[in-house]
């Protein structure tokens, strides 16, 4: 789209927004004849299919259920006739992983990427008071150069299958809301605010960027009460006594941006802000200058028949069950969420820390399994003929991905890859120019992480130089020395996290995955792998390291969700590492968690007095669970 804008739709006196979700067609095709056939312009078979959602979980064959290649969606749409005048604009915010998007036949955008928004202008080719074709030609296939990466195999009946080179399912579809926009010819296309606390209030440093040459201004509203204004595409914004936005406190203003010809208002475009700061110091994260230490989840898109589409009756029930836990914190892994989970995080007071789709750049025959037990069959992932394209690719995912969260108060770091292989030569070349690029995009310089794999030790990888703070993926006790091996896992890690702490500098620690896999309805006495209790136990000998290191500032336990992954050996019908189920129900782990999370301050190991190393055995003593955690 011309002037392409990822900012949220939004109506206003100068914008018009309308939802095409709802029941479209629907056709696989196989062959990938449909270009040819003149699929674009009407299908010749199909089915229902609603949007949002994933397409997969709805069949009941395996073959539909399993696709891998091209598929369709087509509905019809209405433009009103008092539109005219306008741009017209269609945007999706997301469609798995690329997709051709078609409006009257006519081929109107062509996108790659699964997990972020994009749009396309069709003022000139729309029919005004008329029903309009909408057509998406999309794609699942999986390839070495992509986000996130993986390969596509043909089977002995010459089938398509996907084989990702990461640990979930290769959900597919339209699986984020579409919308259609009338805007103005002269808009707002994005801004960015910074914020500075100072005595009796803040100032937060505004940016806004439109397509034209008219006059901006820009109120900041405490509900309906002005707080400050400011004329100009940059300038300054005075609050007197801010109310900050903080964790599990969040407090958001209205901020209206206005494009104005003397009185006649251009353009008209509504946020909300938090004003926060965010920083790492002197080995913790400050949020507006007090300590705080992380806690929370890894996550996923994921839940039943809908897949990885958007379905708010599970996001509101997942922020439910957070605040329930005493959470305040989760990464968006392994790609960007939403908007919508990120606007209901900005409302709760959560944060986020923010993932790119950079998962599976490391082949190996079981690539996770490989990955933490430090036998991977191949490593040089970023040495290969597609190293060029991927980061290529990888850069533009990334500078979407910041465009469209940078003001959002519940952001408050980067996270550039998962699990990556760091340690051969060309990790660094690759590694260098994407945090560069994260620093140079963010307005608010944001921390930026990502999170190591288990063969990636303190001696030997090479990308946890450039990490502002660094973020361990570690599974001492489950794929590394599980049941009663355990005592020697707790030895193994104590090493481990004795050797990063020669390498810090100063910087904090986190853990962005730790778990073990757990049936719901599996107790034993005594604990073996794979039962609730031993769930427990694994917690506990993790948490007692955690607890003896104060460079340790979070723990984000993997995962919040039971998820849906390829079907092999290793699961039993998907991940069962969620502390809830995948209907939303608590594991015995969930109320161990509770007890922990509910109880440590809000700054624990901010202060010397809480974070001496006894603090270990403390923890220890306090948090230990009875056989259901209750």
């Amino acid at each position: 789209m011309e002037n392409k804008s990822l900012l949220y739709p939004c109506a206003s006196a100068a914008r018009r927004v309308i939802s095409l979700d709802g029941m479209w067609r629907f056709e696989f095709d196989p062959e990938s004849n449909g270009m040819d056939a003149g699929w674009g312009v009407g299908l010749p078979k199909p089915i229902s299919m609603p949007v949002p959602a994933s397409f997969c979980d709805f069949f009941t064959d395996k073959e539909s259920r399993e696709y891998c290649g091209d598929f369709w969606y087509e509905t019809d749409f209405f433009v009103p006739g008092e539109w005219s005048g306008k741009d017209v604009a269609i945007r999706f915010g997301s469609v798995t992983h690329r997709a051709r998007v078609f409006v009257n036949g006519v081929e109107v955008v062509n996108h790659e990427g699964g997990f972020l928004p994009f749009d396309a202008n069709v003022t000139e080719i729309v029919r005004y008071n008329q029903y309009n074709k909408l057509t998406v030609l999309a794609n699942n296939e999986l390839n070495e150069y992509m986000l996130p990466a993986g390969q596509t195999n043909t089977l002995s009946n010459g089938k398509k299958v996907a084989a990702p080179y990461f640990d979930f399912y290769n959900y597919a579809g339209i699986h984020r809301p579409v919308k259609l926009l009338a805007l103005p010819k002269e808009r707002v296309l994005d801004f960015e605010v910074t914020h500075r606390l100072v005595d009796g209030g803040a100032e937060v440093d505004y940016t806004i960027t439109t397509n034209g040459s008219h006059d901006v201004t820009v109120e900041v509203l405490d509900g309906t009460t002005k707080v400050a204004e400011a004329s100009g595409k940059t300038g300054t914004l005075k609050i007197t006594n801010a109310k900050l936005w903080n964790v599990h406190a969040a407090y958001l203003y209205n901020f209206v941006i206005r494009i104005t010809d003397g009185h006649a208002v251009i353009d008209e475009y509504f946020d909300k802000i938090g004003i926060r700061t965010f920083e790492v110091k002197d080995g913790h994260f400050l949020l507006n200058g007090k300590p705080v230490y992380l806690r929370g989840f890894g996550k996923h898109e994921d839940s039943d028949i809908r897949g990885r589409g958007l379905d708010l009756a599970t996001v509101k029930r997942d922020y439910e069950l957070m605040k329930w836990i005493g959470a305040n914190c989760f990464r968006t892994s392994h790609y960007p969420y939403a908007e919508e989970l990120y606007q209901m995080a900005d409302e709760e007071g959560f944060l986020i820390i923010d993932e790119v789709p950079a998962v599976g750049f490391m082949q190996s025959t079981m690539n996770f399994l490989a990955a933490n037990q430090g036998n991977g069959k191949k490593v040089g992932y970023f040495e290969k003929e597609t190293t060029p394209k991927l980061l290529e690719n990888h850069k533009a995912a990334l500078t979407d991905m910041i465009t469209r969260d940078k003001n959002h108060a519940s952001v408050i770091a980067w996270s550039i890859l998962n699990e990556p292989q760091c340690t051969s030569e060309g990790t660094e070349a690759y590694f260098k120019p994407l945090f560069d690029l994260a620093h140079e995009l963010d307005p608010q310089k944001r921390p930026r992480t990502y999170a190591i794999v288990m063969m990636s030790l303190p001696n030997n990888s090479k990308g946890q130089q450039f990490a502002d703070f660094i973020s361990l993926n570690r599974y001492y006790g489950w794929y590394v020395m599980g049941g009663m091996c355990i005592v020697d896992a707790e030895t193994a890690f104590r090493k481990e996290m004795d050797g990063w702490a020669q390498v810090l500098n100063g910087r904090p620690m986190i853990f962005t995955e730790y778990g073990a896999d757990t049936m719901p309805s599996e107790h034993k006495l005594p604990s073996v792998m794979w039962s609730q209790e031993y769930q427990n136990e694994y917690l506990d000998m993790n948490h007692n390291v955690f607890d003896s290191y104060d460079f340790v500032q979070g723990e984000l336990v993997w995962n919040f969700a039971d998820f849906q992954t390829t079907e092999g050996i290793m699961r039993a019908n998907g991940n069962k590492k969620g502390i809830f189920t995948r209907q939303r129900q608590p594991k015995d782990a969930a109320f161990h968690f509770r007890a922990r999370w509910t109880s440590l301050p809000v700054d624990y190991k901010g202060n010397t007095e809480r974070s001496s190393p006894c603090q270990k055995h403390l923890t220890t003593s306090r948090f230990t669970a009875t056989p259901m955690g209750r």
